[in-house]
């Protein structure tokens, strides 16, 4: 097993009615922003119940963030903060305002031009640098709500960035699995998706002796694939709601990439595709993925069958059973209501492989994926495959 450190410092309150917390986990005395993305949250009762917690709070709105939150966006929420003298944020959402807070969080007391964040990576670890910040988890998704790492677009070039740190923890994150009643089908199916292919990024690498870390990350594999579509068909049932939400956090907040190899070569270029036709985070996933595996064939096909046996209970020759399962993972996100090509959601794509692979060249990522192996030549390889 490789040397790791784990820390993860989020309180994460978990369970019906804990939205009644809020009053004892902001800080007492504190001036809040209270940010959030579309009406929703109006339409389901959720910014009632907070706004009711959080009496004898001072408390600043701040709505309108998007889907895949756009720097222009967030950067008026900095200027808000500053101009309040806001000390405490708190994101009501999805992973895309819990993103979108982790950088506003960041960028009040950056030195400099905060896009320097995405476009350089930048760490940031020094918690006297950044505005403290909770949430409360209106879609299950992406793990945002305990973890450190988030993802926003320049939508004036066109990039979806990725950045973190370790200053970037929620201080809590209230997680009530009733919140999904209200969703729409769509968000539902990209929540399954999203989390699915989270765990595949830090398990279909290669064979290691992290042997924990495989079984944890196939229960989560597991227990999705039984709750996805039951979750899609009845939000309504606590049982498979909750299983739902708690898989969707276990998929992202750290715990099973610690000590092994990880990939991520999916998402790097999931993301152009989101910045570029504006598809939806979990979509980009399922149209890539499974191109990935089968371009990466080689240096994947034993870990690949290993996934086809203990998921999916495969037989047949390592070779057989990997293509397989590659074959199950499509059929997978088909019945989570996945279009699984690039031409399902646009038709003009011609270019798109080109686009993608210079991008990656000028930005000098020359190769990704645990082995980094994915070379700018298998980025445009991987796109064309998936038109």
């Amino acid at each position: 097993m490789l040397n790791f450190q784990y820390y993860n410092p989020t309180n994460y309150v978990f369970g019906k009615g804990q939205i009644e917390q809020l009053g004892k986990l902001v800080p007492e005395g504190a001036k809040v922003l209270l940010a959030y993305g579309g009406g929703s949250i109006f339409k389901n009762g959720i910014h009632q119940q907070v706004v009711d917690a959080l009496k004898g709070y001072e408390i600043i709105e701040f709505g309108g963030i998007e889907p895949n939150p756009h720097y222009e966006t967030l950067m008026k929420a900095v200027e808000v903060i500053k101009e309040q003298n806001i000390d405490f944020i708190l994101a009501v959402g999805g992973g895309s305002v819990i993103d979108g807070v982790k950088f506003i969080s960041g960028a009040v007391k950056f030195e400099g031009d905060p896009s320097e964040i995405l476009k350089k990576r930048i760490l940031l670890t020094d918690v006297s640098k950044v505005i403290p910040f909770g949430t409360v988890l209106t879609l299950p998704a992406t793990g945002s709500e305990m973890n450190s790492g988030a993802v926003v677009t320049i939508k004036s070039t066109q990039e979806k960035l990725a950045f973190g740190g370790s200053a970037l923890f929620p201080k809590f994150s209230i997680c009530d699995p009733t919140v999904i009643q209200s969703l729409p089908k769509r968000q539902l199916e990209n929540g399954v998706v999203d989390a699915f292919t989270h765990v595949l990024e830090q398990y279909l690498t290669y064979p290691h002796e992290g042997y924990l870390q495989d079984r944890i990350a196939e229960g989560i594999l597991q227990t999705l694939i039984e709750v996805g579509p039951k979750v899609v068909a009845n939000p309504t049932d606590y049982a498979l709601a909750s299983n739902f939400m708690w898989s969707c956090t276990m998929a992202l907040n750290g715990l099973i990439q610690k000590g092994v190899p990880n990939d991520w070569a999916t998402h790097m270029i999931g993301h152009e595709l989101t910045a570029m036709y504006d598809i939806d985070h979990a979509r980009t996933l399922a149209i890539i993925g499974p191109n990935l595996y089968k371009v990466m064939f080689d240096t994947k096909k034993q870990k690949l069958a290993q996934y086809g046996k203990r998921i999916y209970n495969l037989e047949g020759t390592e070779e057989e059973i990997a293509n397989a399962a590659i074959a199950k993972t499509v059929a997978f996100f088909h019945t989570m209501g996945m279009d699984t090509k690039l031409s399902d959601y646009t038709k003009d794509f011609s270019n798109t492989a080109d686009f993608i692979a210079n991008r990656f060249a000028e930005r000098g990522w020359k190769a990704l994926g645990e082995r980094q192996n994915v070379t700018v030549e298998k980025v445009k390889e991987i796109v064309e495959l998936s038109y």
